[in-house]
């Protein structure tokens, strides 16, 4: 058995309910792992668990992504050895010192990437990764529009997207991270509180956007909708506003045949061989530049409750990371 320490809610609510105690982890079983955690990604997801947002069963411990060291091995489990570094993007319970998970939910980290960067790149840049490539493909040319650009998705898929040689405009809350999102690659920037679909019409000749990537949910979306070309595609993959208010398919018809989807990643990376598709895709685009972990802030595990208020107000840029 392992002794370690973890952040645990008892009740949904704010983030006065992220506690911290001690835990006892047993020796991993059969196809598991036990990991001591170095790096652990914070995520809007979280914050979606820890209001009851999505539904879970409490006690509970939060938190989706992380990375670390192989500390012992469970019988069955022969790619991975004690002293191999790991990261997991659809993994419980990684607001922890330690973790004890399948070893088929884990890849290795490669040379030359730090365990930080893993750790941010894993959930978002997989994100970015089914957004570009898996729903549907973006291509030299395509005109996009990105909300919340500055942030730990939306950071990574502009770098991304201007990769791919797509034209990208940048929607963010303030003047700094407008900057943010320039340095990242953006070719135009809009803050939030403009009229997006007017400035979006203006600066691509009244067309609109092939694709907007939606983050922020409730408060973005009919601005989406109303930004978007003709045959236009609405992805709303977040909701750090809220979740999206019902949209009557006659809404899509009447904006010039719109479609629209709501994905979420697990369902992308489901399979082992899409978990380790997906971090081949993250790792390359990393290993040539495409991409950057951009972590904007660190907070240590006991003082993530300050972490979710940061980032539910707003007040992040790239990625954030725990330290245990």
């Amino acid at each position: 058995m392992v002794e370690g320490r973890a952040i645990r809610i008892h009740e949904h609510g704010g983030p006065d309910v992220l506690t911290e105690e001690a835990i006892t982890l047993n020796a991993p079983g059969t196809g598991e792992v036990l990991v001591r955690q170095t790096a652990i990604g914070l995520n809007f997801i979280d914050t979606y668990i820890r209001t009851g947002l999505y539904p879970s069963r409490l006690p509970t411990i939060p938190g989706f992504e992380g990375a670390g060291v192989v500390e012992a091995v469970g019988e069955g489990v022969s790619d991975l050895a004690v002293g191999d570094r790991v990261a997991y993007p659809a993994l419980k319970a990684t607001y922890a010192s330690h973790l004890v998970g399948p070893a088929d939910r884990m890849v290795k980290i490669p040379e030359g990437v730090t365990d930080e960067d893993a750790a941010a790149l894993m959930m978002k840049g997989m994100t970015a990764w089914m957004l570009l490539f898996e729903i549907r493909p973006v291509k030299p040319g395509d005109c996009l529009l990105v909300w919340a650009a500055a942030g730990g998705v939306g950071s990574v898929l502009v770098r991304w997207a201007k990769a791919l040689g797509a034209e990208v405009i940048g929607v963010v809350s303030t003047e700094g991270k407008a900057q943010r999102a320039l340095t990242n690659g953006a070719d135009h920037v809009l803050l939030s509180d403009a009229d997006i679909p007017a400035e979006v019409k203006k600066i691509t000749g009244g067309k609109g956007v092939d694709i907007s990537f939606d983050g922020v949910g409730k408060d973005s979306a009919m601005a989406s909708l109303d930004s978007l070309k003709p045959r236009g595609l609405f992805v709303t993959y977040g909701n750090a506003s809220g979740p999206v208010d019902p949209i009557a398919p006659v809404m899509l018809n009447q904006r010039g045949s719109l479609m629209m989807t709501r994905p979420g990643l697990f369902h992308f990376i489901s399979t082992k061989e899409d978990l380790d598709r997906a971090a081949m895709a993250v790792f390359g685009a990393l290993k040539v530049g495409a991409i950057q972990a951009d972590i904007g802030q660190r907070f240590k595990l006991s003082d993530v409750a300050e972490a979710h208020k940061a980032l539910e107000g707003r007040k992040t840029v790239g990625s954030t990371i725990l330290v245990p």
